[in-house]
């Protein structure tokens, strides 16, 4: 028996449901499963910080840019090969869409490996380069080798089939395999750092079980992608054949501006460490809190885009150009109220959230109070870059829907390494740890009328083609 293109469930999510309770029924989930991916590393940052040990906290802080470049190869094949599925479903297509879900499972495995292995043989040059100190260089060489040479191609790959399971339709079973894991991931952390290893090893306990964690919830999605097999166009079968080479090329152009969207911002994030790695560890410990703390909302964004893309993507490719606007349209109030929502709670509360992650009464308090003092002041900051972030995620997203891969490369390049980069160095020259933190909201709010400017020729030209087309056609 032939595995069916759609569920006519599914289907209905996609064509005929009301476009708030589609948008909920795919975003809730995606946004969850966002929220959960953050949940990983916050566990780490959560359970180090127990220690009140700021070096520790540090050396965590500097890998974590390092680390989250695994979530580009994650969008490369699962926003690239999830959004080309919906749109072949869209244009009902369902043999290729097979083919490019095999594509997308181990085209993920053999681009994890080999960045893993890129980062086993430059272990040291790399954590110098990004701001180790001779406190926190054996932390972090530990916290890489477990997390990411030996777990880059685990968390690469559940991210991946995440991607691939929410694209037809099975949200639900997406956030249950992330959940599974960060579940698993708090559970681990403080039986790795505080019970089965040695006092002075957290930061080993912490990444093997994060590896341990991603690894688990790898095989769920294999077990959940066996399950659809013949229900949807989900297949992990090799024997399927390679996708036309137009769909190939589809995938990356599609998959390769979001995947270059999170290297790019974790290149930044990088040279952010870098130039606060020169005022001391605490700063650098105090910006590494703030960063996870600021994912909070940004995920929450960032998840709410990727659950409309399949309802974009899919009536972009069916036609229906109504439903699409009012897809754009819904998830663009949603996410403004998040990032303002989000606004006012961190400065009410940013010294009591920094103190989540830094505690007082272990270790060093006083080290660990200066370090909390830094990062109350750096997210209060940093939170006010939230509307201008959605709303460049929120465009940047709808154009990979659309299949504008270029589009999107533009905006990013521009984005993180013509725009942010440079006012990173010129607000430190000017004002030191204070304009390095304030430089992503002037960055965020030229970027975002740049992707305005963008988003608008496409469309117009859209539109003067779709009128110029004959009736019927």
């Amino acid at each position: 028996m032939s595995a069916k293109a759609m569920d006519p469930r599914k289907q209905a999510i996609f064509e005929t449901a009301p476009v708030p309770r589609a948008i909920l029924t795919l975003a809730v989930p995606t946004i969850i499963s966002q929220l959960i991916t953050l949940a990983y590393n916050l566990a780490d940052s959560f359970f180090v910080g127990r220690t009140g040990n700021p070096h520790m906290v540090a050396a965590v802080a500097l890998v974590y840019p390092i680390f989250s470049m695994t979530t580009a190869f994650a969008n490369l094949f699962g926003i690239g090969g999830g959004s080309l599925i919906s749109r072949l479903l869209g244009a009902k297509r369902p043999e290729q869409a097979r083919q490019v879900c095999v594509f997308s499972f181990y085209g993920a495995i053999a681009a994890s490996a080999l960045f893993s292995l890129v980062i086993f043989l430059f272990l040291d040059p790399i954590l110098y380069a990004v701001g180790a100190s001779p406190d926190t260089i054996e932390y972090a060489r530990e916290y890489m080798l477990w997390i990411l040479v030996l777990g880059g191609v685990p968390t690469v790959l559940s991210a991946v089939q995440a991607h691939l399971v929410r694209n037809v339709g099975y949200a639900r079973q997406a956030s249950v395999g992330l959940g599974l894991g960060a579940v698993l991931n708090i559970i681990l952390d403080p039986l790795f750092m505080f019970v089965i290893l040695p006092e002075g090893q957290e930061v080993i306990g912490a990444a093997v079980a994060t590896m341990l964690s991603n690894l688990i919830a790898t095989l769920y999605f294999v077990w959940v992608i066996l399950g659809l097999r013949d229900k949807t166009v989900l297949s992990l079968n090799p024997a399927r054949g390679l996708p036309e080479r137009r769909n190939i090329l589809s995938v990356l152009s599609v998959g390769l501006p979001s995947a270059l969207t999170i290297l790019f911002y974790d290149m930044t994030n990088v040279t952010l460490n870098a130039l606060m790695s020169a005022y001391g560890d605490f700063q650098v410990a105090a910006l590494g809190i703030v960063l996870k703390a600021e994912r909070i909302p940004l995920n929450t964004g960032v998840g709410l885009c990727q659950g409309v893309m399949p309802l974009i993507s899919y009536n972009y490719s069916a036609g229906n150009h109504d439903r699409m606007d009012s897809v754009i349209r819904t998830a663009r109030v949603w996410g403004l109220i998040v990032a303002g929502a989000s606004i006012l709670f961190y400065e009410l509360f940013a010294g009591p959230v920094i103190r989540v992650f830094m505690s007082v009464s272990a270790g060093d308090a006083a080290a660990a109070l200066e370090t909390v003092a830094y990062g109350t002041f750096f997210l209060r900051l940093r939170c006010l870059a939230s509307p201008f972030a959605f709303l460049c995620f929120h465009t940047t997203y709808t154009l990979q829907a659309m299949g504008e891969g270029r589009a999107t490369l533009f905006i990013s390049t521009l984005r993180q390494l013509v725009i942010y980069i440079p006012i990173m160095f010129l607000m430190d020259s000017l004002f030191q740890t204070t304009g390095l933190v304030i430089s992503q909201t002037v960055a965020e709010i030229i970027s975002m009328f740049l992707a305005f400017y963008v988003f608008a020729r496409i469309r117009a030209k859209k539109k003067a083609e779709l009128a110029a087309a004959p009736k019927g056609a």
